[in-house]
């Protein structure tokens, strides 16, 4: 997924951030070269998780796209009360802003994984709050770019033009050859050409 999408979309629909949200791979990287005033939040890609192909055919599966969103606070006091009416407030607006949202045309809607606090002390709080949404790995049909080395190879392979089918009937059978059938004696040829 591409956080660049999440981070416009807290950016636009989180007035109390006040558009300070960044995002990277690496919360610590990303919060010491971002340095935004508090509060802040920052989209962060958390993990992908993949299911198991279900087709024989090729390769087909469900992957789910994994980020999380870490909200940075100002405290008062190392006990937290103020934080937690904070983080509520700011909870509710980013759940607006994601639960629901479709990141791509691809992807599924966003779901709310949970949270969990990160670290609290005198002078500020961090609260991760984590979201998946999910997409399919495999295109549908041949006309798509393909996404798999699979589907690739098919996309490079000739147009099917046509087929010989030799058949041995499995009765009657040659009982000097092979009792029953097939005999290894073709007794029947189909041919067909396709035209596109």
């Amino acid at each position: 997924m591409k956080i660049s999408q999440v981070v416009a979309q807290l950016r636009q629909y989180c007035p109390g951030l006040s558009g300070r949200v960044a995002g990277g791979i690496d919360f610590e990287a990303v919060a010491n070269s971002a340095k935004l005033n508090h509060p802040s939040a920052y989209v962060i890609a958390a993990a992908d998780k993949a299911g198991d192909n279900d087709i024989d055919t090729g390769v087909r599966q469900a992957i789910s796209d994994y980020f999380d969103v870490v909200l940075v606070m100002d405290s008062r006091d190392e006990r937290g009360q103020e934080a937690v009416d904070l983080l509520h407030t700011f909870r509710a607006e980013i759940w607006r802003a994601l639960i629901g949202w479709k990141p791509g045309p691809e992807y599924d809607l966003i779901e709310y994984e949970g949270g969990d606090l990160i670290s609290i002390n005198r002078s500020r709080t961090i609260y991760r709050f984590t979201f998946s949404s999910g997409f399919q790995l495999g295109r549908n049909t041949s006309e798509q770019p393909a996404e798999t080395w699979h589907e690739y190879e098919l996309d490079g392979l000739p147009p099917f033009a046509g087929m010989t089918i030799n058949m041995d009937c499995i009765d009657p059978a040659d009982p000097n050859l092979n009792t029953p059938g097939p005999d290894g004696r073709i007794e029947a040829t189909f041919s067909g050409d396709v035209t596109p």
